[in-house]
């Protein structure tokens, strides 16, 4: 009788782990909710990249800079300095609407600040139990997406993909 119940023990042990399903973890390789690229150009030879300088990107919905380095303590300001060509920008995923402050120069005598206004339309996509859902976005004021302030730097702004579904492609040039 011992024998038996052992066996029938050792039988219900294996059935109850052939149930189990595999842990379900979000791979890194998954694409999650993507950024909106931007690159800078020199308005005057377009072809050209041109790195921007001390630039300050505050979101005026909020009110909150974005983040450039996590290293950084909070309280300093360099934290929220870019100094390159091509950015990744987070548009929000709540609202149909994301406005930045994009300011030039921080802190300079040559200081200028433009306003950039983006309306989209998102779309929830669901990946898997262990990521969730990511956004897509499609930009529906491609013609409009800067509205300046006193004090410029941009130029001209072009929308090369309205879509923004991946981090792999130029979707906004900026020349200035």
């Amino acid at each position: 009788m011992k024998k038996i119940s052992v066996i029938v023990l050792i039988i219900l042990v294996l059935l109850s782990f052939w149930n189990c399903e595999k842990d379900d973890l979000c791979a890194e390789s998954t694409p999650t909710t993507p950024r909106v690229v931007i690159e800078f150009f020199n308005n005057a030879n377009p072809t050209e990249l041109k790195s921007v300088t001390k630039l300050v990107i505050e979101e005026t919905v909020t009110n909150s800079k974005l983040v450039a380095d996590a290293s950084l303590e909070e309280t300093d300001d360099t934290r929220y300095l870019f100094t390159a060509n091509k950015i990744l920008l987070p548009l929000r995923t709540t609202v149909d609407q994301s406005v930045f402050n994009f300011t030039l120069n921080k802190g300079e005598v040559n200081e200028a600040t433009d306003e950039l206004i983006f309306d989209y339309t998102r779309k929830e996509i669901y990946i898997s139990r262990a990521c969730g859902y990511k956004t897509n976005f499609e930009i529906t004021n491609p013609t409009t997406i800067v509205a300046t302030l006193p004090g410029s730097w941009i130029q001209s702004i072009t929308v090369e993909n309205v879509i923004i579904d991946n981090e792999n492609e130029t979707h906004v040039k900026i020349y200035f």
